[in-house]
């Protein structure tokens, strides 16, 4: 699978797509941003930054403050893989993210989103 092409996606023509998914279920902006500030440690200004500079996946993920340490606990099926069993760390946290907005879609609380 070559991979490449989503690696140098900017994240800024995406997130649109992830408030968009959230909205059309009655979540919030909000919520897809708290899901993205846990799973990397970002914060509302740095997050803007990477969209305002159009950083693409690569980028974003490697700038990344912190991963959580909870990532481990993200299971389950996204794209028609298993997000556990994905051996590109970078593709696997690029669906860790996919997975959770897709949670958050699908009207699970945030406590268990964010694995609390």
């Amino acid at each position: 699978m070559n991979n490449t092409r989503i690696f140098k996606t900017s994240f800024a023509s995406v997130y649109p797509h992830y408030i968009q998914k959230a909205e059309k279920k009655e979540r919030t902006k909000a919520e897809v941003d708290e899901i993205i500030f846990w799973l990397t440690g970002y914060d509302e200004q740095t997050l803007q930054q990477h969209i305002n500079n159009k950083s693409d996946f690569e980028t974003f993920f490697a700038q990344a403050p912190q991963i959580n340490p909870n990532v481990s606990k993200i299971t389950g099926v996204i794209c028609g893989y298993r997000v556990e069993e994905i051996e590109d760390e970078l593709m696997q946290k690029i669906r860790y993210l996919d997975k959770l907005v897709d949670e958050l879609a699908k009207g699970k609380a945030m406590q268990k989103i964010l694995r609390q």
